[in-house]
């Protein structure tokens, strides 16, 4: 009898990053900690945090993708990963790096955006509250 195996998808929001047939195990992040998945784990949806998915395939070594915060959903063989940004590498001390240098690090336009952002929407909710005691 053939075992069954899970098929990996890694999406990026503009692209397909990577598809993998005959995965044997995943292991993600989660804010709770690292949990892993086998073909006959029942469904479920997690959300990632910033760190290293780890995934094998076949009775081959173990594979490593750096990833940004997301999602992931187990639905029948198919493990869907929905993310901002991802690396792949075989350095798992690079891979860390890279975690921490480009994910877990807002830069300094990113951190401004949110602070127009943040002001844009209090003075909404301000002007509303004007609008509904008018």
């Amino acid at each position: 009898m053939q075992p069954t195996l899970m098929t990996l998808k890694i999406l990026l929001p503009f692209r397909i990053f990577a598809e993998q047939n005959a995965v044997t195990r995943i292991i993600a992040e989660t804010r709770q900690g690292a949990f892993g998945l086998l073909p006959q784990r029942l469904d479920c949806v997690a959300a990632l945090e910033p760190g290293i998915l780890i995934y094998e395939i076949n009775g081959e070594e173990e594979m490593y993708v750096a990833l940004d915060e997301g999602i992931l959903v187990k639905s029948g063989p198919t493990v869907l990963v929905s993310v901002r940004n991802a690396i792949t590498g075989t350095d798992l001390h690079q891979l860390r790096e890279a975690v921490e240098r480009e994910f877990l690090t807002l830069d300094e336009h990113e951190q401004s955006l949110r602070s127009v952002m943040a002001k844009l929407e209090s003075s909404f909710v301000r002007r509303f509250a004007d609008f509904r005691h008018d």
